[in-house]
């Protein structure tokens, strides 16, 4: 009986990014083939989140709505989460998602899936030991800045 071989990785490109203001790097796909949608790195916690394609069930808090389509408004102040509409439960199909911890294992895995890892145009090390640094490029929306400084 032939063993089957399986093929992985090299199939990722490594990219500048931020995480809210700081500079970090991610994996974005190259070919159709990739198992992931992203894998980012948070500079602050040394986490390397890595977004798969499988899905997963789960729930999550969402605005309740009336027969028009909009938000159902609370008639009397605001919940113990600060929001002001009613929200419900609902199961939803999510991207599942992966945390790797450990620095060893998060090279492992930009080595294995970076197909451009080997320019040294980034200092993986760097993101890996150093304090993070602030992102000094302008970010194109306020939307990239809404995370709070990791201390």
């Amino acid at each position: 009986m032939a063993k089957k071989s399986i093929n992985f990785g090299g199939n990722m490109i490594l990219t500048t990014s931020n995480w809210g203001p700081y500079k970090t790097f991610k994996l974005i796909p190259a070919t159709k083939e990739c198992p992931y949608v992203e894998a980012i790195f948070d500079p602050g916690s040394k986490i390397l989140a890595v977004i798969s394609k499988t899905y997963k069930g789960s729930y999550h808090m969402v605005p309740k709505l009336d027969d028009n389509g909009d938000q159902i408004t609370l008639k009397i102040g605001k919940r113990p989460n600060g929001k002001d509409h009613k929200e419900q439960r609902v199961m939803m199909d999510t991207h599942a998602e992966y945390y790797i911890t450990d620095a060893e294992e998060i090279r492992a895995f930009v080595t294995t899936f970076g197909i451009n890892i080997g320019t040294n145009e980034y200092d993986l090390e760097g993101y890996l030991t150093k304090d993070p640094e602030p992102y000094k490029k302008k970010m194109g929306s306020d939307k990239a800045t809404n995370l709070n400084i990791v201390t």
